[in-house]
Formats: C-alpha cells, structure tokens, sequence
C-alpha cells in the first residue's frame, strides 16, 4: 500500500497538477492519504472479523 502511494505521489511530481504546489504540501498530503488508507484499511478488517463471528 506504501509503494502504491509513494507511485502515485512521484507521479503527480512528474507528470500531474502536483508539480505546481511546494514539495512539503505534496508530502503531507501524500501521508495523509497513506493514514486514511489504513484507517479504512482497519475499519475493514475489523468489520469483516466482527461479521464472522456472528
């Protein structure tokens, strides 16, 4: 998932509307997707646990 966003952030720098913002705004932006990410990621495990047991 990590490597997935880090893809998609050295994307943007390169090729996409990112380029155009300072690299610490790309960064902070980029971390908080990859903390959204596992929160929902989490969310989703711990929902599809919860399910199971019932």
């Amino acid at each position: 998932m990590f490597v997935l966003v880090a893809a998609l952030l050295l994307l943007g720098v390169l090729m996409g509307s990112v380029a155009h913002v300072p690299v610490p705004v790309s960064l902070v932006t980029a971390a908080l997707i990859g903390v959204w990410l596992l929160v929902f990621a989490a969310r989703e495990r711990h929902s599809r646990r919860s399910t199971r047991r019932s």
